[in-house]
């Protein structure tokens, strides 16, 4: 969307802020069985690009002098591992939990690092295409976010539930960790209750959080710099310094993101 005279900053955001919606079954668009398109469709694309990176780069492993490609491969696997490691000390994590640490830290940066390309530039190719609404950045989407950490909380529930049976399970909740005294049951159910509504509540609205304000900041610049020519400088000169600031936002929200994932399952194996 091009910056024109009559263009006011409200709605500039609101334009940049307006999800490619498409109701299911007929309802109402902006009702609960809503899906963004946008979210779910750059989520996708980024993914499979990054992961089929991944894929052929580990593909095409030597034993010998690795490349360029490859020994970047290595050091980012290298460290997933050596994250979960120090966390997770129950059985097997190379089976499942740090491949499953390295997709979630590997697809949530590149869906933060969408937050990258300047709106007004995606916005006229997308435009050429028909699209007038598309957000870029899936994790500036509550949506998106909810939906990766309620994935994760059905799987620390199903560990819980592998590893201590279900009976174990239903008891910890009634039991712990007040005691087992019949009396201290409810106590014991509404703080299991609220321990566990909190996880996917924090685990999803930190991430939201932090990439949906910076997607407000780059959209203030970029607004600033289609002032004219003092905004444009100013735009791009702060522009830039919050670029360079927001590199360190992107990859530490996904490494937390990614090491309460592995926290939140290694606490699933825990007996109290």
């Amino acid at each position: 969307m091009s910056a024109e005279s009559e263009l006011t900053p409200t709605s500039y955001i609101q334009h940049h802020l307006t999800f490619l919606e498409r109701p299911l079954g007929g309802g109402e668009e902006g009702g609960f069985w809503t899906l963004h398109v946008d979210s779910l469709v750059t989520a996708a694309v980024v993914g499979a690009l990054v992961l089929g990176f991944l894929w052929w780069v580990v593909r095409g492993a030597t034993s010998g002098v690795p490349g360029r490609r490859q020994a970047f491969v290595e050091l980012a696997i290298e460290f997933v591992d050596e994250q979960v490691k120090g966390v997770f000390h129950h059985g097997d994590r190379d089976r499942f939990v740090a491949p499953l640490a390295l997709t979630v830290f590997v697809w949530v940066l590149v869906m933060n690092a969408m937050d990258f390309i300047p709106v007004d530039i995606a916005g006229k190719g997308l435009a050429a295409l028909g699209l007038e609404e598309w957000r870029l950045v899936p994790t500036a989407d509550v949506n998106t976010t909810f939906a990766l950490a309620l994935s994760v909380w059905i799987l620390m529930i199903g560990f819980a539930i592998r590893v201590k049976g279900l009976g174990g399970w239903i008891h910890e909740l009634f039991c712990s960790p007040f005691g087992s005294h019949p009396l201290l049951w409810p106590a014991n159910l509404l703080f299991n209750f609220i321990e566990y509504v909190s996880k996917p509540l924090s685990h999803s609205l930190r991430l939201f959080g932090n990439m949906y304000a910076g997607e407000i900041i780059f959209l203030l610049l970029w607004l600033w710099a289609s002032t004219g020519l003092v905004g444009t400088l100013a735009g791009s000169v702060l522009g830039l310094g919050w670029a360079i600031f927001h590199i360190l936002i992107v990859v530490l929200q996904a490494y937390i993101f990614m090491m309460l994932t592995v926290v939140y399952i290694s606490l699933a194996h825990e007996h109290h």
